[in-house]
């Protein structure tokens, strides 16, 4: 289903159905312009091409060398493909899909088998067509350079790290309780420090006054104490049952 293939069938059929494949490699990228972005390539594509996005599978905090048994979207994406009718994979660009090149070549070759076109949205390219070997050249040469700029990435990130732990200030994870809007991290402070309750004291306080968790869960005495812990306080308290 390149391209062309498309635009016969909506000339045929009126439109064809697709479903969409996103992927962010970090924790801290999970509610960063990582997915919306890709989200809104793929569906400029589909406009263009009067394709209907059914459906969206995402890997979060996935790395792009990650097989596709540990990819929980992905497997997702697989099982509802293997049951029904859709068979056209959109994806931002082929890097979405996988970093690494034998990653990559795997997972097209899985999707490939069971009939399915993978289409990049940024260039229209069918990453899944096998007829032209100077595609194939091309797909696998633009993975190795992928490939490369993850590695190189990689290593400018670990030296900065190195550098900004050296000054003892944060400088990865996700950004610790009370950073987001509505977190009343010192109120979870108050409780302990202030008030002397227990932790779980604490979190029938807290779920009592309606204060939220970062899940959007119920505190419990444990999420009171991973609160404490990762916002570095000096409050030392004995966890009691």
């Amino acid at each position: 289903m390149s391209t062309s293939t498309i635009l016969r069938q909506v000339a045929t059929t009126g439109s064809v159905k697709a479903v969409t494949y996103l992927r962010v490699s970090g924790a801290s990228q999970i509610e960063g312009e990582g997915f919306p972005r890709q989200r809104e390539a793929c569906a400029t594509y589909a406009r263009l091409h009067a394709i209907e996005i059914v459906g969206e599978y995402r890997d979060e905090a996935v790395s792009g060398k990650t097989e596709a048994e540990a990819r929980d979207g992905f497997g997702a994406m697989v099982n509802r493909i293997a049951g029904n009718g859709v068979r056209l994979v959109l994806v931002e660009r082929a890097d979405r899909l996988a970093r690494d090149l034998i990653v990559s070549e795997t997972l097209l070759d899985r999707l490939r088998k069971l009939g399915v076109k993978v289409i990049e949205a940024a260039s229209g390219i069918d990453l899944t067509d096998v007829s032209d070997p100077s595609r194939i050249l091309i797909r696998q040469v633009l993975g190795a350079v992928a490939e490369y700029n993850r590695n190189e990435l990689v290593g400018k990130l670990r030296k900065a790290r190195e550098s900004i732990r050296k000054t003892g200030a944060r400088c990865e994870g996700r950004k610790p309780y009370g950073s987001r809007e509505g977190e009343d991290l010192d109120r979870v402070h108050a409780l302990i420090c202030d008030e002397k309750a227990t932790f779980r004291e604490a979190a029938a306080t807290l779920n009592a006054e309606g204060v939220p968790t970062r899940s959007g869960k119920p505190w419990q005495a444990g999420s009171v104490l991973s609160v404490i812990r990762s916002t570095s306080s000096p409050i030392a308290v004995t966890l009691t049952a």
